[in-house]
């Protein structure tokens, strides 16, 4: 704020004149040039992006299966069979609704409650979480969650085993893309979860441990 001796710009050139400094304060910056894609890219947008993203997701330790509609659920039953895990909540997803994911778990004989049925403290003695995405880019292999009331951010936090069910539509080229898509969006202003493979930390040795603050397992389910 300032008082009767004139605006902040009068005010920095009087001071930039006493120092002897000559003209007078820049106070825009101009747009820097445009960049071509060929440049700035690595994936083209005609790109076979789910086949790049199981890629580059495996080589991040995160396993990729692709499945149609009518197998997915089937797919993930399958996995979980696999592991130890009894309990699996899952996201309130339209998505997860038309695969029928719930009632193939159900039927199974997993433990299996929506977002809706929890609290954050119950979630903690799940083993599992089976969620959508809103995107997946192609060139980082990585799962873009956006938290909501339907889909909550611990769920793809808290449990061992994280499963994601991915439509080809959501896949991205790149973060370029997805910074595109994220500017003007409101929900995505306080918080955008991105998970590239499963959690990992390492010591000072560089002893690399998976799943000590997150899923030690994550699995994406591409669906056509």
């Amino acid at each position: 704020m300032t008082g009767s001796g004139g605006s902040d710009h009068e005010v920095m050139d009087r001071v930039r004149a006493a120092l002897g400094r000559r003209g007078t304060l820049v106070t825009t910056v101009p747009p820097p040039p445009p960049l071509p894609d060929e440049i700035v890219r690595l994936v083209r947008a005609d790109a076979n992006l789910p086949e790049l993203f199981a890629r580059r997701a495996g080589e991040l330790k995160m396993k990729v299966k692709s499945s149609s509609r009518d197998a997915a659920a089937g797919e993930i039953v399958a996995f979980f069979r696999q592991t130890p895990a009894k309990r699996i909540a899952l996201s309130n997803s339209p998505v997860l609704e038309h695969l029928k994911v719930l009632d193939a778990l159900s039927e199974s004989g997993f433990e299996t409650k929506r977002w809706d049925q929890l609290t954050l403290d119950e979630l903690y003695d799940f083993d599992a979480a089976v969620t959508d995405v809103d995107y997946a880019i192609a060139e980082t292999g990585t799962l873009v969650i956006k938290p909501t009331r339907e889909h909550g951010r611990a769920l793809s936090l808290v449990p061992m085993y994280h499963v994601a069910v991915v439509e080809r539509r959501q896949f991205l080229p790149d973060m370029i893309d997805l910074f595109e898509r994220l500017k003007n969006d409101e929900q995505a202003r306080s918080n955008v979860i991105l998970i590239s493979g499963p959690s990992k930390t390492a010591d000072i040795e560089m002893n690399v441990v998976t799943g000590v603050h997150g899923p030690n397992v994550v699995l994406t389910v591409i669906v056509d």
